[in-house]
């Protein structure tokens, strides 16, 4: 035996693995929104409309707003998008959403927030790329301007590199270093080096042209979850600006979400990462609020925020042929969406509501015990009686054919004596 064990009647230590500290140490507003150091994790998301279509962007913003994006970034492409941006805010505060919108520039920014000042104005953040704000010698000066604006707004900018549209000059001048290299480097290390240069060279010119350091975020997105971890690390080894996480191009569906987290959740648990955005590819006729979603589980499974009850619900196994448990399961995640809205509004704290539904009698009751409010299902075969517990007591057992609606009736039940007492103590 390793002598690592414990003797008999010593006791054990339980093995934490806390997360590490957030290494960003400035913190840039955006609206109302703080993004970096000790600030929540940001959500964002991206509408899909064409901009210049006012009533569908207004109504993809307010959509996202209400899932939980805590930014919104608009493409800003043409003048009719530039023009379009002050009516869906004018809009977006009539229906009283105050989600700060960011504009997306590309190729000719500098132009449309020249001639556009009122969209410049309301505007949270912009995001520009290096690698495409202008060609040869228009790159520096189309730069300059940009940062010229953002100083004259006090916007705070995104510095966003992206592996699809690098900045070729700064690729070309590390690929030159590379060969005079006795040893060079691969060209993967190569193409992540640019990426790293280009955008904290970036941020420093930026500084230099008198933007503050609070006002500048930074990202950095491949498609490859090892090069995205990569390119990170040595970004939070590098400067200590807030930091936009995302692989850009995920992909649809199982794809997409899986990739995402298997990046994002291994940065943020480093502390790299200030602000998130899942790029999933939706589906016809998907909502894009899906990313949103997706996002926030990554956070809350993380134990960095917390956005909504969650419901632990076994598998599924030999003792459970039976779908019942996995209907009450859906019904139970249905009617905690469904209620939700009301009870956020009405319940501090009931987005931390645990729920367990177990479906049969060998990890059900232990389960059960672990949540605010659980029931386990005897398993197939087995007799009909379901316990629920409350805060690890034992309630009731519940048999018959209603037992679904009395679940979910005292789900209600629970939500409104202990989370409303909640408030009243406070």
């Amino acid at each position: 035996m390793s002598s690592a064990m414990p003797h008999s009647g010593q006791s054990v230590q339980p093995l934490v693995l806390p997360l590490a500290p957030r290494r960003s140490t400035h913190q840039v507003y955006v609206g109302t929104v703080a993004i970096g150091s000790a600030a929540p994790i940001a959500i964002q998301s991206m509408t899909n409309t064409e901009t210049s279509d006012v009533a569908a962007t207004v109504s993809q913003v307010l959509a996202l707003a209400q899932a939980g994006s805590d930014l919104v970034r608009l493409t800003v492409n043409d003048e009719a998008a530039a023009r379009a941006v002050p009516e869906i805010a004018e809009r977006l505060a009539q229906a009283g959403c105050s989600v700060p919108l960011v504009g997306d520039f590309h190729y000719n920014g500098h132009r449309l927030l020249a001639h556009y000042p009122e969209c410049a104005q309301v505007l949270a953040k912009w995001r520009i790329n290096p690698g495409n704000v202008g060609f040869g010698t228009k790159r520096d000066a189309n730069f300059a301007a940009l940062i010229e604006l953002a100083c004259r707004y006090d916007k705070p900018v995104r510095i966003g590199v992206n592996w699809g549209s690098l900045d070729q000059a700064v690729l070309a001048r590390l690929m030159d270093e590379n060969q005079r290299r006795t040893e060079p480097w691969p060209s993967a290390v190569v193409m992540r080096e640019a990426l790293v240069t280009s955008a904290l060279e970036s941020a420093s010119e930026a500084e230099r042209l008198g933007l503050p350091a609070d006002r500048i975020v930074i990202s950095a997105k491949v498609s490859s979850v090892p090069d995205l971890i990569a390119v990170y690390r040595e970004l939070a080894a590098r400067c200590r600006y807030p930091l936009h996480l995302g692989l850009t191009e995920a992909g649809m569906g199982t794809k997409g979400i899986v990739a995402s987290t298997a990046a994002l959740a291994v940065l943020l648990a480093e502390g790299i990462g200030d602000t998130i955005r899942v790029s999933l590819t939706p589906a016809p006729g998907e909502s894009r609020t899906h990313e949103v979603l997706v996002a926030q589980q990554i956070v809350q499974s993380l134990g960095l925020r917390t956005f909504a009850p969650t419901v632990t619900a076994c598998p599924g196994c030999g003792r459970t042929t039976s779908t019942f448990f996995q209907e009450l399961a859906q019904r139970t995640e249905t009617f905690l969406s469904e209620r939700m809205p009301v009870w956020r509004a009405r319940y501090d704290g009931v987005e931390q509501l645990r729920v367990a539904v177990m479906g049969c009698v060998v990890n059900g009751p232990g389960e059960s015990r672990h949540a605010h409010i659980g029931i386990s299902l005897p398993g197939t075969g087995e007799a009909p009686a379901a316990p629920v517990f409350f805060d690890g007591e034992k309630v009731v057992t519940l048999r018959g054919e209603g037992l679904t609606e009395t679940f979910l009736e005292m789900i209600e039940t629970y939500v409104t004596t202990r989370f409303a007492q909640k408030g009243r103590d406070e």
